[in-house]
């Protein structure tokens, strides 16, 4: 599984905390005869970024994205709008566009690590997932304790195929917050791909127990069951999840959340059954490919 409202949370954090005004003390310097329109243009920008930030909160992607691109023109200085700008791109799913912004925002805050989290973000989704880590792991230098920010650095080492340092990261974000049941999936996915599968089989327990039957792994659960033969439990589970979240039936979108070679390819055999071909012909999926 792969979180992707990390942006999400940052730019709710960022409108929450939000503090654009100019301190005190720069202001007693300033005389107000000084660069007056430039001043003004630069709180303009501020206040457009905020606007940005809060449109967030109301889903209005579009709109905020339109704000945050005149933000960073009227206040190219502050870091707030290009933090913004970056995290909206991010969420579209521009990481190149993305990646440049919240360059500019390290740029101008590098001790800011939501700044960090989400530029480490940005690099897991333009698959350089070295980068990732290096960015992810300069955040948690500043924020130690994030279960997301620990739970994206498992994921990019889960992508490097460095499982030790993926699982470790997991648990430290489960230290953090116990219910956290992505990561517990997620460990699970590791195990399969090492022929662990009792131990991925009581992951996916766990995490489907706390998550009430969530889609991800009650579908592993049904491929893990069918290749030990559990034939009618698995296509019931199998059933079940699908019908829930048709999208777990596309091999891409599972191997985006980090499905493994292994499974994708029991999930394949799984799918190809006369019965989860018959459950994916009437929800109008064609079933993968056979080869």
């Amino acid at each position: 599984m792969e979180l992707k409202h990390n942006w999400l949370i940052s730019l709710l954090a960022c409108a929450g905390m939000w503090s654009i005004n100019l301190p005190a003390s720069a202001q007693a310097l300033l005389p107000h005869t000084l660069e007056p329109d430039l001043e003004n243009l630069e709180q303009q920008g501020l206040n457009l970024a905020q606007d940005a930030a809060q449109l967030v909160r109301f889903q209005q992607y579009d709109a905020a994205l339109a704000r945050a691109k005149v933000a960073t023109q009227l206040a190219p200085d502050a870091y707030q709008p290009w933090f913004i700008l970056g995290s909206l791109q991010a969420r579209n799913e521009n990481p190149e566009q993305a990646i440049a912004a919240l360059k500019k925002a390290r740029d101008r805050a590098s001790k800011e690590a939501d700044v960090l989290f989400t530029l480490g973000s940005a690099y897991f989704q333009k698959g350089n997932y070295t980068q990732a880590v290096k960015e992810i792991k300069a955040g948690l230098d500043l924020k130690p304790k994030s279960p997301e920010a620990l739970f994206d650095l498992g994921n990019a080492y889960f992508k490097l195929s460095e499982y030790d340092r993926a699982i470790a990261s997991y648990e430290k974000a489960l230290n953090l917050e116990e219910g956290f049941w992505p990561a517990i999936n997620n460990i699970g996915l590791i195990q399969y791909e090492q022929g662990n599968v009792e131990q991925a089989l009581s992951k996916w327990r766990t995490a489907a127990e706390i998550a009430d039957n969530a889609t991800e792994p009650q579908l592993a659960i049904a491929v893990a069951l069918y290749q030990q033969g559990k034939q009618s439990q698995a296509l019931s589970l199998g059933k079940a999840a699908l019908r829930s979240d048709s999208r777990y039936a596309n091999l891409e979108f599972l191997e985006e959340n980090l499905w493994g070679e292994t499974l994708l390819s029991d999930t394949a055999e799984f799918f190809a059954s006369p019965v989860m071909e018959a459950t994916l012909s009437r929800l109008q999926i064609s079933p993968p490919d056979s080869e």
